[in-house]
């Protein structure tokens, strides 16, 4: 069901004072700040393990099956514009920061 059956969405960003309140901070320090360009981010992640998710089939796929109703495609990994999308990149990159 649109909107019903899926649940953490939520994806944390930083709001730019922060941003700016933490170079100060290093700046302070002496600290060299870097930053990271992650590539097609969301497509990074995975969905959970017992997590399923269908989306209509793109244009010029056969839209409609043979019986009339709408062609489905089960998504195996994140996408663009997909609700959980934010929320299962944060969650494969967080561990592998706490890592340092």
């Amino acid at each position: 069901v649109h909107g019903v059956d899926y649940d953490q969405t939520f994806c944390a960003t930083m709001r730019s004072t922060s941003l700016r309140a933490l170079a100060a901070i290093a700046n302070s320090a002496g600290m060299r700040m870097r930053r990271w360009d992650f590539v097609a981010a969301y497509l990074q992640g995975n969905l959970e393990q017992n997590e399923v998710v269908y989306c209509h089939a793109p244009p010029g796929h056969g839209t409609v099956g043979s019986d009339g109703r709408p062609r489905l495609c089960r998504v195996e990994k994140p996408i663009y514009e997909m609700a959980q999308a934010g929320r299962r990149w944060q969650r494969t990159l967080f561990p592998w920061l706490l890592e340092f």
